[in-house]
């Protein structure tokens, strides 16, 4: 009983107990995405006794990071530490009998397959909706839960998708938005509500994992109103679903037109994002949803505007973009989810 003692408070409650604290020991979970939500999961799992976690993050920590994400300090922000890296060192600190996997990556179709099969659940930290839908396809190819979970300015969202069980990613979300979406880069997020959704992502993988039942609703909260909705999604499984019922998996093919594609322009120190489904874009739209976190200049033709120095984005009416100041194609996507999301 002594390596569970750590736990005694947790296994005092009565749907856990022991038994389901040695099931925890034995747990296998993957997080991905090591910022605001991600390192709140992180540290619950770690703290509750998950026995293998593997975090994967393909940033580094930034001093604007600190105000929501919980794992890192000044400290991590100064030395450019890969989030991966930094949530490892704070979490081997919290609790060294459970295996931290740290990996330095970003989530595609080249490598999800590998970093995700092979594990119990997984747990949605990331922010953009392309590493969602593909963690949908992956999920569901290799018959793995997930847990959904997204927060933005004062509103979140959580559900559990259980292949062949419940509705998946794609019957709740058939297709990826059309235009740009609010990002925490563009709209803000305040701290609670990532701790509060996050937590919520934590308690619903610890119930899955202990075979207790997980929440039937997609769970949303607004906390700046205070409002909360629950919508029952356990009846909403698509007839029709390309991913969970012809098992086409979009997210993980190459030549679909779901993908985009980042290609490193010789010479130029800039990568060009070019969506391979056509779509036309309201540029009056975008630059005023950019004014609010940075300047934003154009024409009839595109949007320009510089988030950081020595970095330029350009946003052409037929969603290209250029970005400009680098050609490193992991900067350029972490550029592209953070300004201009999906």
């Amino acid at each position: 009983m002594s390596n569970l003692e750590r736990y005694s408070r947790q296994i005092l409650f009565r749907a856990i107990g022991e038994e389901g604290q040695k099931k925890l020991l034995e747990a296998r979970v993957v997080v991905i995405g090591a910022g605001a939500l991600g390192t709140v999961i992180a540290n619950h799992l770690v703290r509750s006794g998950v026995g293998y976690l593997r975090l994967i993050d393909r940033d580094v920590v930034e001093l604007s990071n600190l105000q929501r994400q919980t794992l890192f300090d000044e400290e991590d922000a100064e030395l450019n530490l890969p989030k991966a890296i930094a949530a490892q060192k704070r979490l081997n600190k919290i609790n060294s009998s459970v295996k931290v996997d740290a990996v330095i990556a970003d989530v595609n179709l080249d490598n999800a397959e590998e970093l995700i099969s092979g594990m119990d659940i997984i747990v949605d930290g990331t922010d953009n909706f392309m590493t969602r839908f593909l963690i949908n396809d992956v999920a569901i190819k290799y018959d793995i839960p997930w847990v959904h979970g997204a927060a933005v300015s004062s509103r979140g969202m959580f559900a559990v998708i259980k292949p062949g069980i419940t509705p998946c990613y794609r019957c709740l979300f058939p297709d990826v938005p059309e235009g740009l979406g609010e990002t925490c880069d563009t709209v803000g997020v305040l701290s609670p509500l990532t701790d509060i959704i996050g937590s919520f992502q934590a308690m619903e993988t610890i119930k899955y994992l202990v075979d207790a039942k997980t929440t039937p609703n997609l769970e949303q909260i607004d906390i700046w109103d205070m409002t909360m909705m629950q919508m029952d999604i356990s009846q909403g499984r698509n007839p029709n679903c390309p991913a969970c019922v012809e098992r086409r998996f979009d997210f993980l093919d190459r030549s679909s037109e779901q993908q985009a594609s980042y290609t490193s322009l010789c010479g130029r120190n800039t990568v060009q994002v070019n969506p391979r489904r056509k779509r036309e874009l309201d540029l009056k739209t975008v630059r005023a949803r950019l004014v609010n976190s940075t300047q934003a200049a154009g024409n009839d033709f595109l949007v320009r505007f510089s988030p950081e120095e020595g970095i330029s984005i350009v946003i052409f009416k037929d969603a290209r973009v250029l970005i400009h100041g680098t050609n490193d194609i992991i900067k350029a996507k972490s550029l592209y989810a953070k300004y201009i999301g999906d």
